[in-house]
């Protein structure tokens, strides 16, 4: 990564001019809900998407879990985007193992099954109306820092473009421009080649809200988006191609017959596409100004579908942190800045592992490898406290940060829910009525105009300061 200085003035008291104070490469569920939120706090931010205006992203997620859900409804989107699908309340996985997500203890005890697409619809809405400007057709293909600035170059649809901010975060995918400018690997390994994917419709109900199976040398799923189209992946252990050979509906057919036993009249395709599962992650989520969220800092398989949640949940630690050193109420700017690869990184590769231990769970062939695929089927099922551990992981409510960063559920308080509160995108500090808690040193300044709220419960005598992203900053 070149530091070499960059070419923008500065103002007489030596600040530099910049022309946004986030740039955001990459307008994906990721970079939306950061930039939604950076705007929302108030700042500049610049959205740059490759994709022409218009062309929509047909991508491969499908389901939000209940942690996002809770992110989005501390951002008034829940309930609207749940609206949009359907509620999966059981996770059957193995053709033995069923998981109850209606014991979550969480607003949203379930999976939401809806297209991706609905999710960027609400987040690019919200973007707009907080004041990000979009730029589409914008390809990055150089990036440099100084002390103080960013300086990306671009090729738009009037020509070479130069943007100069003060930070810039890339959410561009697994291919991630920023990434390669910065020069940082992306190690890991492919676990699957060959997957076919399509959206479809069906001629025969499945049955199941959640179709999924293996059979011999084949695996295949099937997800309703809830208005007549079906989300089919299938995969053939006999069939390794490279990803550009070319692609038919029968394929997929032909897998799904021999992994689910029909193919319940599939037809009428939008697309279908064949990709390959990569299992990668970015050492570092930061290099100076610039960070790494979502598919650009880590990709896994599709098992779990915990991509698109783990990408979102990457922008909801960040945006609060980068808004509260944008605006000088960081103690210490680089240690706040710094705890988004400590808090953030060891997340990825948790998902990392667990989604890789389905994915090669699901595709056990030797009988020693479907035994062992039974034995943890049958202890998932039947010990309580491994199970819970597993749907809190999955549905991301179980996850806490290194620092002892924790969820906190929505409380109920006297003036309402504490998620309802935290829209307002600021720390909330919930005590008994009457109290006057004196706020940690090392909370950024921004804590100190937190939202005053109280325990609904007078038994409640306990302190509490939730931070934007509804994990605890003290207690």
């Amino acid at each position: 990564m070149s530091t070499m200085g960059t070419t923008n003035d500065t103002t007489a008291a030596g600040s530099p001019v910049t022309d946004t104070d986030v740039l955001v490469v990459g307008a994906g569920p990721t970079g939306l809900l950061l930039a939604g939120d950076l705007a929302t706090a108030g700042h500049r931010v610049t959205l740059a998407e490759r994709r022409p205006a218009g062309i929509g992203n047909l991508t491969r997620a499908f389901g939000v879990h209940a942690r996002t859900l809770e992110q989005l409804d501390a951002r008034g989107l829940a309930d609207e985007l749940v609206a949009t699908g359907t509620r999966l309340t059981t996770l059957r996985l193995f053709g033995r193992l069923s998981l109850d997500l209606s014991r979550l203890a969480t607003r949203f005890p379930f999976l939401l099954i809806t297209p991706q697409y609905e999710v960027e619809r609400l987040l690019e809405r919200r973007a707009r109306a907080a004041g990000v400007e979009f730029r589409y057709g914008t390809e990055l293909h150089g990036l440099r820092q100084d002390a103080d600035t960013v300086t990306a170059e671009f090729t738009g649809p009037d020509g070479p473009l130069t943007l100069h901010a003060r930070y810039a975060v890339g959410t561009d995918g697994v291919r991630s421009a920023v990434r390669g400018a910065l020069g940082l690997p992306f190690p890991g390994v492919s676990v699957i080649r060959s997957i076919v994917l399509a959206d479809v419709r069906l001629g025969e109900d499945p049955g199941e809200l959640l179709t999924v199976a293996a059979s011999g040398d084949a695996f295949a799923f099937i997800a309703p988006f809830g208005d007549g189209w079906y989300r089919v992946m299938g995969w053939d252990r006999t069939r390794q191609v490279p990803d550009s050979e070319p692609v038919e509906l029968d394929e997929l057919r032909g897998i799904a017959r021999q992994a689910l036993g029909s193919d319940y009249g599939m037809h009428d395709a939008r697309w279908v596409s064949r990709f390959h599962s990569d299992e990668r992650q970015a050492p570092a989520y930061r290099a100076g100004r610039v960070f790494l969220a979502g598919d650009a800092a880590h990709v896994h398989s599709p098992a779990g579908g915990q991509g698109m949640n783990t990408g979102l949940q990457d922008a909801a630690n960040l945006s609060w942190k980068l808004a509260a050193v944008l605006r000088g109420e960081a103690p210490d700017p680089e240690a706040l800045l710094d705890s988004y690869q400590a808090e953030r990184h060891p997340v990825g590769a948790l998902v990392l592992r667990s989604s890789g231990a389905l994915v090669r769970l699901a595709m056990a062939r030797t009988p020693l490898q479907r035994a062992a695929r039974g034995l943890a089927a049958r202890l998932l099922g039947t010990l309580r406290p491994a199970a819970a551990r597993a749907l809190g992981q999955v549905s991301g409510i179980g996850i806490s940060y290194a620092g002892g960063a924790r969820r906190v559920p929505d409380l109920a308080l006297r003036e309402g829910r504490l998620y309802e509160l935290l829209r307002a995108g600021e720390f909330v500090l919930i005590a008994p009525e009457g109290a006057t808690p004196a706020l940690p040193r090392t909370a950024p300044t921004s804590a100190g105009r937190a939202i005053r709220a109280t325990w609904a419960d007078p038994a409640r005598r306990d302190t509490l300061l939730v931070r934007p992203d509804a994990y605890t900053a003290a207690r």
